[in-house]
């Protein structure tokens, strides 16, 4: 395991002839999974829209016209219906997605506590995305059982400020010091197509790469453009672009579930496949990520059988 990772030698592993790097990120694979089972995680969003953030590839913004209505947060019964459904379906992580710039104190976070807690009881690994979160939130989130923390860098440092002016880079690694000081896993990544360099990609990797220990999650998210937000006209990147980024992620954190996450619609079959012999042994299932599109499960379910990939299976 390495943490002092330089950006010349992110960048070198990046810019491999991909056949030599794909080989390279299966041999890593391998050695620390030794199987090709991929595991199932389902998202759900309690809280959709209304976010005050600037997020300028989210839809769930209030000051973007996305056809994304604001709801109240869910109701705990509702919740663990939607995690019992996503159980018998395969999931062995369910993740609770909140649109709050920051988790703030009372009856609501009380309900999320709660909802945590009934994932626990159905045998599911519970994650939750709410934004920022201080040290005592995090320990109370931990207390009932909250198994992994989603707070994603989103790009590079110098990237950022061109993303979401709402917070701060430094106010993300904040958060992640309370999680992981609470002794919750961290779920950590970053979107590609938001008009970054490859530099701020490999950046970004550098920086995920130098958290000790590295984050046991690493979703690498395709921008899912959405007319409305001001990304909503960048231009597609290529398939080739994806499968680089989860196969120098898998080099870099040889251990972390590393998740094929948002703009898997955008991916064909093949491109799905190539992304997992890089190195994804985890992805999102269920129609709809969030607020977004994602293949269906019925998809999901041929391809793994046509290709021989085996779900991890839910604890009993």
């Amino acid at each position: 395991m390495r943490h002092d990772w330089t950006l010349r030698e992110v960048r070198q592993i990046h810019d491999l002839p991909l056949m030599e790097l794909v080989y390279r990120a299966q041999s890593v694979h391998r050695e620390h999974f030794g199987d090709h089972k991929v595991q199932l995680c389902s998202l759900l969003s309690v809280k959709t829209g209304g976010c005050p953030e600037d997020c300028a590839y989210c839809p769930q913004a209030a000051r973007y016209h996305t056809g994304v209505e604001a709801e109240p947060l869910m109701e705990i019964a509702d919740v663990l219906d939607a995690a019992r459904r996503a159980r018998v379906a395969g999931a062995t992580r369910f993740c609770m997605g909140a649109a709050w710039r920051e988790v703030k104190d009372g009856p609501q976070f009380d309900r999320v506590l709660e909802m945590v807690r009934g994932v626990k009881r159905l045998g599911m690994e519970a994650c939750c995305t709410l934004g920022m979160l201080t040290a005592d939130q995090a320990r109370r989130l931990k207390q009932a059982g909250c198994d992994a923390y989603n707070h994603n860098l989103d790009t590079s440092r110098e990237k950022y400020g061109d993303i979401i002016t709402t917070r701060q880079y430094d106010d993300r690694l904040r958060t992640l010091r309370h999680v992981r000081e609470a002794g919750i896993t961290v779920c950590c990544g970053g979107i590609i197509g938001m008009g970054e360099s490859v530099l701020d990609r490999c950046e970004m990797l550098r920086e995920l790469a130098a958290q000790d220990p590295h984050p046991e999650s690493v979703p690498i998210n395709l921008l899912v453009r959405v007319r409305g937000t001001p990304l909503a006209e960048m231009p597609a990147v290529g398939t080739l672009e994806m499968v680089r980024m989860i196969a120098a992620a898998r080099i870099l954190m040889p251990r972390a579930m590393v998740r094929l996450s948002a703009g898997r619609e955008q991916l064909s079959a093949e491109a799905q496949l190539l992304c997992m012999m890089a190195g994804a042994n985890s992805v999102f299932f269920g129609e709809k990520l969030l607020t977004t599109g994602n293949p269906s499960y019925a998809e999901d379910m041929a391809l793994f059988e046509q290709a021989g990939i085996a779900p991890l299976e839910p604890r009993t």
